[in-house]
């Protein structure tokens, strides 16, 4: 079987699933992140772990990825792997692709400088597709992939966000 078959059951098989028993699609995601000195983050989610810093010219040292191109990796892959799903499942394969994305920021907001937003003031993606299938085709996957992009929803959506605080004392709080 090749990928993009294997793909297309697996993404079919998990649909199938979600409309028969919803409870299926629902959880809650969880990452921690402990500071680890300066600037520097250590991450965990399930098995992964990853290293999240602010450059040198921003007070860090430069050991990883600010938060913003993690932010930026998330659109663009949840998008990228989203197109390649709903190909799939149309028996579409792309030759190639890429997402690029693209984000307008006034570092102000975020020094408190200002009345600026400390967020993206724009973020764009510019999606370059190749594929053997009629470009409508093409149009047509990528328009239902983006109408059901949890990233790009995210990104495009006001999302309920709450913090829960928990002071402590000692080592971690206890």
């Amino acid at each position: 079987m090749d990928r993009s078959q294997q793909i297309k059951e697996t993404f079919e098989r998990s649909t199938k699933a979600m409309a028969l028993r919803p409870s299926v699609g629902q959880g809650t995601a969880t990452t921690k992140v402990t500071l680890r000195d300066g600037l520097t983050c250590d991450v965990e989610d399930g098995a992964w772990k990853l290293v999240v810093d602010m450059s040198p010219k921003s007070g860090g040292d430069g050991r990883g990825p600010d938060p913003g191109v993690y932010g930026r990796t998330a659109l663009g892959s949840c998008l990228a792997i989203g197109y390649t799903l709903w190909a799939a499942k149309r028996g579409i394969r792309f030759t190639h692709l890429d997402v690029v994305v693209q984000a307008d920021y006034d570092s102000a907001g975020y020094h408190g400088v200002g009345d600026a937003a400390p967020g993206y003031r724009q973020v764009r993606y510019i999606v370059t597709a190749e594929s053997d299938a009629p470009e409508a085709d093409v149009l047509e996957v990528l328009d239902e992939a983006d109408a059901h992009s949890p990233y790009r929803d995210v990104f495009a959506r006001a999302i309920d966000v709450r913090r829960e605080v928990r002071v402590g004392v000692g080592p971690h709080g206890q």
